[in-house]
């Protein structure tokens, strides 16, 4: 599954439960009005049948539901980067400035992707890392 399309549907369930929740909404629908129009109303209405999902789960501590619907988005998220790759820049730029804003912090390192390259040649060295990174060289 496209990275984009996994940490979209989950930064997307997370938001639900947030109260500035209707700017990332506007911002989705907006999306699927560009890729998709005629399932852009029908989209509108399953994002707010899933928030309510998603409250009543938080109220209830069941992050198995939250999960579920997750993945149901991810889903849905992946058809439409499939049938539309130039819809992944856009989703991108959704996910980082609407959607993972209104995360918590613990939601934030689940819904972040890292991608690293390097190349060295000759006798250089590269040292990469996520995070911490700790070098002992004698």
């Amino acid at each position: 599954m496209d990275p984009i399309a996994l940490a979209a549907g989950t930064a997307l369930v997370g938001a639900m439960a947030n109260d500035a929740w209707q700017g990332a909404r506007t911002g989705m629908i907006a999306l699927w009005r560009r890729v998709r129009p005629e399932q852009a109303d029908a989209v509108d209405a399953e994002l707010a049948e899933t928030r309510t999902q998603v409250l009543a789960a938080r109220a209830v501590g069941e992050s198995e539901t939250e999960q579920a619907l997750a993945a149901d988005w991810q889903l849905r998220l992946q058809a439409l980067l499939r049938a539309n790759p130039a819809v992944a820049a856009e989703l991108r730029n959704l996910l980082d400035t609407r959607l993972t804003p209104l995360l918590t912090t613990d939601e934030r390192s689940a819904v972040g992707s890292l991608v690293i390259r390097a190349e060295a040649s000759g006798s250089g060295r590269v040292y990469q890392a996520g995070r911490d990174q700790h070098i002992t060289e004698r």
